[in-house]
Order: structure tokens, then sequence, then C-alpha cells
């Protein structure tokens, strides 16, 4: 098991050690929505964050989306501005260089630097939690869990976040791995995450995201 440990300002996160327990396996089912949003980062028009400083990259590169995190426990966030309250979030994620003790995940219902989160990490855990008022809390979990549906190292995986109502499910390669429910936001934007433990230089890419209504 994994403890969580972040710091936020701007893009970064300011967090606390959160608390967390396993979750049963199902196999994801589909969704029944139309497409909300979607985006292959072809294009760097498409209005997600474009920035560079000392602590790291958020930029459209390749083909898809990249986050470079140069300094430890730190997360950065990138969201296209968008607001809905009910979303089925999918992309694909992998490991282009740095430590497999790493964060890469989803956010849903950002609004005003509150969010909850959907994180696996390159060394095979996940965690699912909610940032608010300046803190980290692991949802229906007192530490990351391993799953051996993650996979490893320099590896691509399918990442899923249902937000529908007050229940929050976490897919991975089409694997439930932890569903809770909560009530503390009801809407705001989607978008990525990544982040650091204690070694720098994680470096991901991001690519295929689609947004459905659930």
């Amino acid at each position: 098991m994994r403890s969580l440990h972040s710091h936020h300002a701007l893009f970064l996160i300011l967090a606390m050690s959160i608390f967390a327990c396993a979750a049963p396996f199902f196999s994801a089912p589909a969704s029944s929505g139309a497409a909300l949003f979607e985006d292959d980062f072809s294009s760097p028009a498409s209005g997600w964050d474009r920035t560079r400083f000392a602590e790291g990259i958020m930029d459209y590169d390749s083909g898809g989306y990249r986050i470079l995190v140069n300094a430890p426990q730190v997360n950065f966030v990138s969201t296209p501005r968008r607001d809905f309250a009910d979303v089925q979030i999918e992309l694909d994620a992998g490991k282009l260089a740095g430590p497999d003790e790493n964060r890469i995940g989803l956010i849903c219902r950002y609004l005003a630097s509150d969010y909850y989160f959907f994180i696996i990490s390159s060394d095979g855990y996940y965690g699912l939690g909610i940032f608010t008022k300046g803190q980290v809390v692991l949802l229906g979990q007192e530490q990351m869990q391993f799953s051996d549906k993650i996979n490893q190292g320099m590896a691509v995986n399918r990442l899923r976040a249902d937000c529908k109502g007050d229940t929050l499910t976490f897919f991975v390669n089409g694997v439930q791995l932890a569903q809770v429910h909560d009530k503390n936001l009801t809407h705001g934007d989607f978008g990525l995450l990544a982040g650091t433990f204690d070694k720098p230089g994680v470096d991901i890419i991001f690519d295929n995201f689609i947004v459905l209504k659930p």
C-alpha cells in the first residue's frame, strides 16, 4: 500500500497523507450516451493548457498531450475549460520516462480548484479521491492499492472515470477497480493529472480523450 502526498500552486496541489480500501473487480459497462467532448490532441488549438516553467511542461506533443513534472511531490492538472455535471471520461495514458512511482489520471467536477481524481501509478497502484479546500482525501481507501490489472512500466493504460450523481467509479483497462459515493462536488470541468512522489522527472503522454454522457 502507498500513501499519497502532493502539493498545489496554480496547477500544483498542496496535500496531506490520505486514507483508503480495496474494491472488487467488475467489467466496465458500456456508455449509453452521446459524446460531450472528444480530442485526439492533433490540434494545439483545442483548448488545453500550453505551459512551460521551471517545474515542468504541459503541452501538445507529437499528436498527444504531454505532462512533464520536474519537481518532487507535485501534481500538474490541465483542463479544456468546460462545465458538466455527469460525465464518463476515457483516455489512453502512457509513461514516456521517469520513475514508475508516479501519478497518472483523470479529474472531474473541477471548480474553484476542487475536483475528484482517479489515478494510477506505473508500478501498479490506484486511488480515487477528492481535492477540496487545499486538502487531498482518498475515498473508500486508506492507501493507494495495488492491482495487477494496471500495465506497469513503459506501458499504455486505458483509464475511465464515471462521475454520475453522487457515484464515482474508476475503471482501468476495462475493469472496475473502485466505486464510492460522495456529494461534495456536483459539476465542473474535466481533465488530466500527472504528478510525482519523491523523485522528479515523471513524463506522461495522453491520447484518445473522450467524454460521454453516462
